[in-house]
């Protein structure tokens, strides 16, 4: 999942209410990685195909991890922070997202997953910082 940033304000995705995991709840775009894929390659991929834009990793920060899903299914679910991207985010995953929107800290809604959303509160906190 990656937390595009910039200006102050990440970029998330308003998941579908017909989604079955977490429905109706803005989150980070990105997805599940393939086999034989490493993380950044399945970020990479995720966010070109949710949000049409190419994004860096050279810069890419892990922000935290966090396992969910049913017991004997679990799931790992990655966040990276990322602040350089080439292109202009838009919806092109419809059938995942019906809305996306850039949030500040003080607007920033309630995550799915908390640990994910405290490591971006810490993370976009000192980038204000650092800028100041």
């Amino acid at each position: 999942m990656g937390a595009l940033v910039r200006g102050g304000r990440v970029l998330l995705v308003h998941r579908r209410a017909d989604k079955h995991a977490f429905p109706d709840r803005w989150d980070l775009p990105g997805g599940v990685v393939e086999d034989g894929e490493t993380l950044l390659a399945a970020l990479v991929r995720e966010l070109r195909e949710e949000l049409g834009v190419e994004v860096s990793t050279a810069t890419a920060r892990p922000l935290a991890e966090r396992q969910v899903g049913r017991p004997g299914r679990p799931v790992v679910l990655r966040g990276w922070l990322l602040r350089d991207w080439e292109g202009e985010p838009a919806n092109r995953a419809p059938q995942e997202h019906d809305d996306l929107d850039w949030f500040d800290l003080a607007g920033l809604p309630p995550a799915p997953h908390v640990v994910l959303r405290e490591a971006l509160v810490a993370a976009m906190a000192s980038l204000g910082h650092e800028r100041g």
